[in-house]
């Protein structure tokens, strides 16, 4: 049974962390938390977890959770605007116009819960707090992968992904106000997860873009892989991938180290690759059983996040816009 408080539910501050498509699992840990009786009162975001957790904060994340839920492989392929041109292999226009269109928009300031997305400034090499202008340009920025997805212009500056400088983002919910800390980190411990069934038999249409696509990812080591056996080497995409966990994985266990949430809740890095967005319905499941498992024997103290949440700003917030 969770403690009441003054003011009701009690009040989450949530951190969710960058991963790709096991962002999905956000889904699943926000409904956990729900369930148990907490009240999401704040959220930020890299990456993925900026999509899922501003959507949440839109109101909107059950009409997304069910569109996601429906993709296959190659529906999540005809969302992808590739390019040879520019600073990234994908434009990401299109995903994000779809998700737009699909559950609208609205400005960040004007959300029934705090929001902050948070993206890497390119020229000034710091970390950027979005928390005012368009929910999508935010997003937007959080999300733009180096090098796969074309960065993204706010206020003059070009931003990348958050996840270069702060994966699980704790520190711009420090200035909010709440009776608990959670964060979501989706680089947790490899557990052999099981690997996703083979896709059917495809046409030669389908098998022309699926050898176009395993040869830019290579192998997949996220799932199913005998120690034992040599592994072959990635290709373009699938050692971007591997580089970026790397690094963010362990920024993030230094990150938190030194700003400790009330409640981590970890998913394996094993779970899905980063692209594997089909797999969805499996992620968000994985979310909420690993949420349920922590909150269950978890005794939140709310009587000391008060006096170190307050309302003040940071030199690094910026609007989403143009």
């Amino acid at each position: 049974m969770i403690p009441s408080t003054p003011h009701g539910k009690p009040r989450v501050a949530l951190a969710l962390g960058s991963g790709g498509a096991r962002g999905m699992a956000h889904i699943g840990v926000i409904a956990a938390l729900q369930e148990a009786g907490f009240s999401i009162s704040a959220i930020a975001g890299s990456s993925m977890g900026a999509l899922i957790g501003g959507i949440h904060a839109l109101g909107r994340l059950e009409v997304y959770q069910d569109w996601v839920s429906s993709l296959d492989r190659l529906d999540v392929l005809r969302l992808v605007d590739w390019t040879l041109r520019g600073p990234g292999l994908i434009k990401g226009d299109r995903i994000i116009n779809t998700v737009r269109d699909l559950v609208g928009d609205a400005d960040i300031e004007s959300l029934p819960i705090g929001f902050t997305a948070v993206a890497t400034d390119l020229e000034r090499q710091r970390e950027v707090w979005l928390s005012r202008g368009p929910l999508f340009d935010a997003i937007r920025a959080s999300i733009a992968i180096p090098t796969v997805f074309h960065p993204h212009a706010v206020d003059g500056h070009l931003l990348v992904d958050g996840g270069l400088l702060n994966p699980v983002p704790v520190t711009p919910l420090l200035r909010e106000s709440y009776d608990v800390l959670v964060a979501v980190s989706l680089d947790g411990a490899r557990r052999g997860m099981a690997a996703p069934p083979p896709a059917p038999a495809a046409g030669p249409y389908r098998q022309r873009i699926a050898g176009f696509v395993q040869h830019l990812i290579g192998r997949d080591d996220a799932n199913g892989h005998d120690a034992e056996t040599p592994l072959p080497a990635p290709g373009l995409i699938g050692l971007m991938g591997q580089s970026l966990e790397l690094m963010q994985g362990n920024l993030a266990r230094l990150r938190l180290a030194a700003y400790r949430p009330d409640l981590l809740i970890e998913l394996p890095r094993d779970s899905c690759a980063l692209y594997e967005f089909y797999r969805a319905g499996e992620m968000i499941a994985l979310g909420h059983a690993e949420a349920t498992r922590a909150l269950k024997g978890w005794k939140p103290s709310l009587s000391s996040a008060e006096g170190r949440a307050g309302d003040h700003g940071s030199p690094q917030d910026l609007p989403a816009h143009d």
